[in-house]
């Protein structure tokens, strides 16, 4: 089955439930912020081998206490599909065993 961009609408579903998460020039993105830096860069390496296991890759920027994930759909022309929220959703369930409070 190819992948296609979601409409608005299903944006807006998805969304409903992954709090934190907000989409804003075709980009799904959310800033998780830990006591320190180790714990971010774990959440960064998790999400490394995550990554890897979807074949789906976000951009992850690492602050000292900060992790923002910023993700699209390159094949689709930069576009939110079901498989950003794939990503998203495993990465939620991870954040919280690194110490994300933010």
């Amino acid at each position: 089955m190819a992948v296609e961009p979601l409409a608005r609408e299903e944006i807006e579903e998805r969304l409903a439930q992954l709090p934190g998460w907000s989409v804003a020039d075709d980009q799904l993105s959310r800033t998780y912020v830990f006591d320190g830096h180790p714990q971010a860069a774990g959440l960064v390496a998790e999400v490394a081998r995550i990554q890897d296991e979807l074949g789906h890759h976000s951009d992850l920027t690492l602050g000292y206490n900060k992790v923002t994930v910023t993700v699209n759909t390159h094949s689709v022309g930069g576009k939110v599909t079901e498989l950003d929220f794939g990503l998203a959703r495993r990465i939620e369930a991870a954040a919280p065993g690194h110490g994300a409070h933010g």
